[in-house]
């Protein structure tokens, strides 16, 4: 009898230890999962999002930032902390190395001139960058204005004057180059009360020219005058976008020529953005979340309204990735304020009209921030503030789902390397470009930009034919400088698993 009762009474303590054991293994395994899933799931949504990398310091809040033609980042606006100046500094970023202080060459502005708030643009020949007008002080006042002309060598990293001023005062103008090469500059104002309302070109080795049968406070004075909205057309012309729906084409030559189209837009604002993706067609942000895709590719020009970002973000950049698709980021939903601020980044793809949500930034990017495609097709997010909630002497750099390998990893993908272009290129010419992986899939060009105030002057994207034999292309440049105006521009290559190369920036002339 106790035999039995000694095997029953051992069976359910055997019965009790094999749970446990089970217990044991699965809660090992959901701790493995618990540790491995979240890694996987910020992986994948790295793949699928990109990803904002730390935060790193900037020697002043870049207001302004140019592309150079040697692949650095000229950045000026404010004091080394964050005053409202451009009087003192300015700063030379090298990507190449990094963003630490070694990367930065911050050097006195001796000019005399406070660039704050001025329009800059690479010139399409020199490849010096032109700097008009910009800020000054009357009586203690701030904002108004001067008519400035000055120059920077990105050979010498030197900044001087022009010495030939403009022939009108101007404060926040945009600068855009044309088909002719030569810079046309816009709105603006005089004084804290009168617009600028008479355009005028800046011609290399000749200077500048006023276009005076051209005046009109519609289309970029009284009405439209902070960096009025302006992009050079396929139809040799300058297409402008104004803030209260008018839109207008200009004719540079001579004078000047200004006729209104019978286009008009819904409402937009001046610090809400808008980009020219590709050649003749324009995404527009415009009031109440709303968006427009602007076709002026034809005898007329048309609009079509689109999903808007989500929110208005007032302040927000565009940037035209490499691949064509429009990064937004930054902005707020009332101006300026820390009040609907958008930390979250969206990208709006042109085949589908439709936008993904992007990666998450950790500050806010709001007045005087801006955004710059980087020839490695990273993107530059900076600045923010005089003024402003927050002062941001400070950085993110966004790096574009193409950039990650196709699988949970996370990781950076192999990319292709352009192993051989030209320095310069003409409209229409097959150009050679080798590389060291065949099967390349797509060849984009992008012009180098120039950003301030939502606006980047001249970007825009185009797609090249090419033909190939194994790692050697014959690429065909644009056909006109209607549609890719004179200047330089990335050249970008992409492998068979759309990841780009570090762009070569070629010269186009």
């Amino acid at each position: 009898m106790r035999a039995p009762r000694t095997h029953r009474a051992r069976r359910p303590a055997r019965a009790a230890v094999e749970p446990r054991r089970g217990l044991l293994a699965k809660s090992v395994l959901a701790g493995a999962l618990a540790l491995l899933l979240p890694n996987a799931h910020a992986a994948w949504d790295t793949y699928i999002k990109g990803a904002f990398g730390p935060v790193v310091n900037w020697p002043l809040i870049p207001i302004h930032v140019v592309l150079l033609p040697d692949g650095r980042v000229l950045g000026y606006g404010t004091d080394g902390k964050g005053n409202q100046t451009g009087q003192f500094t300015y700063d030379v970023w090298d990507p190449s190395k990094g963003t630490g202080v070694d990367a930065h060459l911050t050097l006195p502005n001796t000019t005399g001139t406070d660039t704050f708030c001025s329009g800059q643009i690479v010139l399409p020949a020199s490849g010096a960058v032109l700097l008009t007008g910009g800020d000054k002080t009357v009586n203690n006042v701030r904002n108004y204005s001067v008519n400035d002309v000055n120059l920077f060598d990105y050979r010498s990293s030197a900044l001087y004057s022009a010495q030939q001023p403009m022939n009108y005062l101007r404060w926040y103008p945009t600068v855009l180059t044309t088909a002719a090469g030569e810079v046309l500059v816009l709105g603006g104002r005089i004084d804290p009360d009168t617009p600028t309302p008479t355009p005028e070109v800046y011609t290399e080795g000749r200077g500048w020219r006023t276009l005076s049968s051209a005046t009109s406070d519609d289309a970029y004075g009284l009405k439209n005058w902070s960096y009025p909205r302006a992009w050079q057309a396929p139809n040799g012309k300058v297409f402008i976008a104004t803030k209260w729906g008018g839109t207008y084409y200009l004719d540079p030559a001579g004078t000047g020529k200004l006729e209104k189209t019978s286009l008009t837009l819904p409402a937009s604002d001046e610090y809400l953005t808008s980009v020219m993706y590709t050649p003749g067609k324009i995404l527009s942000l415009r009031k109440l979340n709303k968006a427009v895709v602007i076709d002026i590719t034809g005898a007329t020009p048309k609009a079509t309204s689109v999903i808007g970002v989500g929110q208005d973000r007032f302040h927000g950049s565009a940037t035209v990735l490499a691949d064509g698709k429009v990064f937004v980021n930054g902005g707020s939903m009332v101006s300026n304020v820390a009040n609907g601020v958008a930390y979250t980044a969206k990208i709006w793809n042109p085949a589908n009209s439709g936008w993904t949500t992007a990666a998450t930034a950790s500050k806010m990017r709001l007045y005087h921030s801006v955004s710059l495609l980087l020839p490695d097709a990273r993107v530059l997010t900076a600045g923010g503030g005089a003024p402003g909630p927050v002062i941001n002497l400070n950085a993110e750099i966004y790096t574009p789902p193409y950039l990650y390998q196709q699988d949970w990893s996370g990781t950076l993908a192999t990319r292709p390397v352009i192993t051989a272009a030209p320095a310069t290129a003409t409209w229409g010419q097959s150009i050679a470009v080798s590389t060291n992986v065949s099967g390349i899939s797509k060849v984009t060009l992008v012009k180098t930009g120039s950003a301030t105030h939502t606006v980047d002057f001249d970007q825009r994207f185009m797609t090249l034919d090419y033909t190939a034999s194994g790692q050697n292309l014959s690429v065909t440049m644009p056909a006109s400088a209607n549609v890719a105006p004179p200047g330089y521009y990335m050249l970008f290559v992409f492998n068979s698993a759309g990841v780009p190369s570090v762009a070569k920036i070629i010269k186009l002339n």
